[in-house]
């Protein structure tokens, strides 16, 4: 097997591969191709879900719940003692589950697995050479930002499917694991800020008088800044927002929230790349669009 690496669709498990197209050692999946294991049913095929070793990283791949439907489907799990403990995964759920426990490390969790499932991409230095040659890993890659990566993988004869590879499609929802931790990351954000913030985030009314309510700018009207314009409102602040593009107003207004248009001039954007927060706050101090 080659690394494999999506374009223009999704995948399937226990589906039939049809078609690829070679570049460079790489293999790309067209819209009509599916990965399969080349096992019959899914008797014998075991899935490795390791723990994740890249600093700060809370995230694992499989929750108990989704091994237990794994597991009813037939496939066989393994999972590295300790994997869910930053989620609050405990190991006894794992294995109630129907997961076999692995105690003794991540190699013989690798050893034993024919499909590795990951988070983060396997670190180049330390996890790439557990792999079984022939194996398959799921994960996100980012191919074009780890060329070294995904060479390496080749030359293990990895089949790698990235997930960050799958376009934002409705019949590929099920797999867009780009939106889904954008939409955390947009959450996130807003209660760290109100954690932080000195002040009610909701507005009060009290005895000794009226306290507004934060007053709250989102800057990108994405799926993470729709859904910070959301957790904002929720918590009862007052909220603004800003994209460059006109079809998210919207998505924003209905969210209870205003959407900010700023005139400028085209000098202002005259950036090497797409203008930075900085420089769209500077705007809005300047066109008077600030709270």
């Amino acid at each position: 097997m080659e690394t494999i690496l999506f374009r223009n669709g999704a995948y399937c498990m226990n589906r039939c591969l049809q078609g690829y197209l070679k570049t460079s050692g790489v293999r790309f999946a067209t819209s009509s191709t599916t990965p399969t294991f080349n096992k019959p049913g899914n008797e014998g095929l075991r899935i490795g879900v390791p723990k994740e070793i890249y600093p700060e990283e809370k995230r694992v791949s499989l929750t108990p719940s989704a091994v237990k439907t794994l597991t009813d489907k037939g496939f066989s799990l393994v999972v590295q003692a300790g994997a869910g403990a930053s989620a609050q995964y405990l190991d006894t759920e794992y294995v109630k589950a129907g997961a076999k426990l692995v105690e003794t490390g991540a190699k013989d969790l690798y050893a034993q697995s024919d499909v590795v499932l990951k988070v983060r991409s396997p670190l180049v230095d330390k996890e790439v050479n557990l792999l079984n040659p022939n194996s398959t890993l799921i994960t996100m890659v980012y191919p074009a930002q780890n060329k070294e990566l995904v060479n390496m993988l080749a030359e293990r004869k990895i089949t790698l499917l990235a997930l960050d590879c799958i376009p934002r499609i409705s019949r590929a929802q099920a797999f867009d694991v780009l939106s889904s931790m954008a939409n955390i990351a947009g959450y996130k954000a807003v209660v760290e800020a109100a954690s932080h913030y000195s002040k009610f985030f909701a507005g009060q009314i009290t005895a000794a008088g009226r306290i507004p309510p934060a007053k709250v700018l989102v800057v990108g009207g994405g799926v993470a800044g729709l859904s910070a314009v959301a957790t904002a409102r929720g918590l009862g602040a007052t909220v603004r927002a800003f994209d460059t593009r006109e079809a998210v107003r919207e998505q924003v207004e209905s969210l209870g929230a205003e959407f900010l248009t700023i005139q400028f001039k085209a000098s202002f954007f005259m950036y090497p790349s797409s203008p930075t927060s900085c420089s769209v706050i500077d705007l809005l101090r300047r066109s008077g669009n600030m709270f």
